[in-house]
């Protein structure tokens, strides 16, 4: 039987990319339907949502957000505890696509559950291809599954594949806007205060990737991403700066020409565009004039003073679980700046230390890179005290 309406499984649902999602659902109700919502412990804002779009299924990750659900939500509407929990139900059969937007290694399980039960993947999670990238494509590969891209970046790529014989791709050039501290001389960083670095000049997102994109980390994680969604290796991905963040990403082919996806810095056309596929769906946006960016400017990362760039391509040539260690060490480095526990640039110095102890596996199954991830995060927390 023809299904009219896609019926979604929304993680990460209280984070900026999933409550966005939640708004093209609430737009289009004729498309779609939310059949679970999971979110770690807004459970408040959960509320709200499950009083709109009613899911059959809330997964949540602390015992408080899961009493008062369980205590205010209506009976139809299951509340569940736990990643466990989490992985069964976003097998069920009612799900026809899984928005993956849970922030960080969090959100590597539940993608692979999703992807063992045969579930297209939107993928906002880009750190499950940082964690365990060469796990997850052959699973998806094994499962007969679409990655749907969510980042604006790889989105814009996706975007411009479309149609093209990709043995004719020469080169992908991903865009960086650079950050907040693009022009700040290197010998101020020491000054940067948490205000500072969570004032993106052009997108709205949540702490942890604001900070990553202070540092560039996050443009390091997207060049991870583009490596195993695409399959080019790292010297045929390119990074440039473009402040204005208006090209979202290019494609090069061995013919000479290029292919660009242009678009205001919003990321409802790309989470848009990931929900549709492969239709293109009408939607209220705010459209691009090229006459209010009269000049789109592009030059060369600094990996002097935004050497967390360099780190991601060491890591990633030199594969196993490296850049899983990257990730995990990464992310108690930017918790422990936004609880000014060390300072903006004594965050590079925390990951480069935790990469030197940190153990390395060569060909890591899903256990292996569970086991890297806990250890690097051990060994990286103990570190804090010595920076």
């Amino acid at each position: 039987m023809f299904k009219i309406k896609k019926s979604l499984a929304i993680l990460g649902s209280t984070g900026s990319i999933g409550t966005q999602a939640l708004s093209i659902v609430r737009a289009r109700p004729e498309m779609f339907e939310v059949f679970l919502l999971s979110a770690n412990s807004n459970c408040e804002l959960l509320y709200k949502q499950a009083k709109i779009f009613k899911p059959k299924h809330i997964v949540v990750n602390t015992q408080e957000a899961y009493i008062f659900l369980k205590k205010n939500v209506k009976k139809t509407t299951t509340i569940s505890m736990g990643v466990d929990n989490l992985c069964q139900i976003v097998q069920l059969p009612e799900i026809d696509l899984v928005l993956s937007a849970i922030v960080g290694s969090a959100g590597l399980r539940p993608t692979i559950s999703a992807i063992l039960a045969n579930k297209n993947i939107a993928l906002a999670n880009k750190e499950s291809l940082v964690v365990a990238g060469e796990l997850v494509m052959r699973l998806a590969k094994e499962n007969s599954i679409d990655f749907l891209p969510v980042d604006s970046e790889h989105s814009a790529i996706f975007q411009c594949l479309v149609g093209e014989d990709f043995k004719s791709v020469d080169r992908l050039i991903l865009t960086a806007s650079g950050g907040p501290f693009l022009n700040r001389p290197k010998k101020q960083f020491n000054n940067i205060s948490i205000s500072d670095a969570l004032k993106h000049p052009n997108w709205k997102m949540g702490k942890k990737i604001t900070i990553d994109s202070a540092t560039l980390m996050n443009k390091g994680f997207e060049l991870i991403e583009a490596y195993w969604l695409f399959g080019l290796s790292e010297k045929c991905i390119d990074i440039i700066i473009h402040p204005e963040s208006i090209i979202h990403s290019l494609v090069e082919f061995v013919d000479g020409s290029t292919k660009a996806q242009l678009g205001v810095p919003d990321m409802t056309t790309p989470i848009l565009y990931a929900l549709g596929f492969p239709k293109r769906i009408k939607y209220p946006f705010k459209s691009l004039n090229l006459i209010d960016y009269s000049k789109l400017t592009f030059f060369q990362p600094d990996k002097l003073r935004f050497p967390h760039l360099q780190l991601a391509y060491d890591c990633l040539k030199r594969g196993g679980s490296s850049t899983c260690s990257l990730n995990a060490a990464n992310e108690i480095a930017v918790n422990a700046f936004l609880n000014k526990k060390i300072s903006f640039v004594n965050m590079f110095k925390l990951i480069e230390m935790s990469l030197e102890k940190s153990i390395f596996v060569d060909d890591p199954s899903l256990e292996d890179y569970l086991h890297v991830d806990s250890e690097t995060r051990k060994i990286t927390s103990e570190l804090i005290s010595k920076i």
